[in-house]
């Protein structure tokens, strides 16, 4: 332990929030159980997310469903061996030397009638970009971050995501010794990890991946949420020496699940950023009456992303056809993709309890 003088800042920020909370909470809830028979209660946090919930709601119900189609079409990539072409899918993007945007096919007539030009056009290579993108790992988990990725990624609950993560805190007996906790206090606003843990991480990702995918020097996370107290390191695995391949036939698979995530992402805290290549290519009529653009992205060093994958990576071209796509011919396939992606445009819901959790 360390101790420190008292922070009166945080002393009154908590004051301050008791207050709230008999005001709020103490004092309205009788209210609405006599005025509104069912009311549950009212709260600091709990009236404020209610708002934003009932706003959202009336967004939806007045909002106006729109039809709208997407053009598409594949066109192929002929490198010096034919027999290694590649399709790669074309959105349209301008249309008679307009640029066009989400809602600018509205009908099926027009999309069709779309069809029909690029049927009887001929295309060539407008343009190829190339950019190089370095991507740093996420942040370790705070408590948040943990309930979004394991909804995300597992299809957990927030509160099932908890239920799991208190059991790890709690610990197993993983031999005849006593209880073992797995994983740190998950009740935690703090990026921050112990420099003895940061040795240990580093240490780890050199003996399995080598020396260049650890980071160039030790990453620091500083406070990234307004008003952290920090008084918690991030939730990570009580050591990082315990891998979840030890843990299997110890914990159930659900546990498993979540502390594989936990402990990834601690070791990809510490390595070297991903360097991926993007390239952009745009096809079309040279005069201008019709622009096809794609997008794909070649990954030239994964960095963190050999041992957590973060589910954002763009579609890829192999090394090989990446380095020559300056010389490839496109040339449009004979079958013309009109599809409708989204067949009518909605307004976004909160997506469920993680997403309203990161709006409060």
């Amino acid at each position: 332990m360390s101790p420190r003088y008292i922070d009166m800042d945080l002393v009154n920020a908590y004051l301050a929030r008791r207050s709230l909370d008999y005001l709020i909470g103490f004092g309205i809830s009788p209210l609405l159980w006599r005025k509104l028979p069912g009311c549950q209660s009212a709260g600091r946090v709990q009236s404020a997310a209610l708002a934003l919930v009932c706003d959202r709601e009336a967004e939806i119900e007045q909002f106006k469903a729109h039809e709208y189609w997407t053009v598409q079409t594949d066109f192929k990539i002929q490198s010096a061996d034919p027999s290694n072409a590649t399709c790669i899918p074309f959105c349209i993007k301008h249309l008679n030397s307009k640029k066009l945007d989400q809602l600018s096919i509205p009908s099926q007539e027009e999309a069709q009638a779309i069809e029909k030009m690029i049927h009887s056009s001929t295309f060539e290579v407008l343009g190829v970009k190339r950019s190089k993108i370095h991507k740093n790992p996420p942040l370790p988990y705070i408590t948040s971050s943990l309930q979004q990725d394991a909804a995300n990624k597992l299809h957990f609950t927030a509160g099932y995501t908890m239920k799991i993560a208190q059991n790890l805190y709690e610990g197993i007996n993983l031999s005849s010794e006593e209880t073992t906790g797995l994983i740190t206090y998950i009740r935690t606003d703090g990026f921050h990890i112990s420099d003895g843990a940061v040795e240990d991480i580093r240490s780890l990702v050199k003996e399995r991946y080598g020396q260049k995918y650890v980071s160039e020097d030790i990453r620091k996370y500083l406070k990234k949420v307004k008003n952290a107290q920090e008084a918690h390191e991030a939730i990570r695995p009580t050591s990082i020496r315990r891998p979840p391949s030890s843990l299997v036939g110890i914990l159930d698979d659900d546990s498993l699940k979540l502390y594989t995530l936990i402990w990834k992402r601690t070791m990809a805290c510490q390595m070297e950023a991903s360097r991926t290549e993007m390239i952009q290519v745009d096809v079309g009529i040279p005069e201008g009456e019709m622009n096809f653009h794609s997008t794909a992205s070649k990954l030239d060093f994964k960095g963190y992303r050999a041992v957590y994958e973060d589910d954002q990576a763009s579609p890829c071209i192999d090394s090989s056809e990446g380095d020559c796509v300056h010389e490839c011919n496109f040339e449009a396939l004979s079958k013309l993709m009109v599809a409708v992606t989204i067949p009518f445009l909605y307004p976004l819901s909160f997506s469920g309890y993680c997403r309203l959790f990161v709006i409060i």
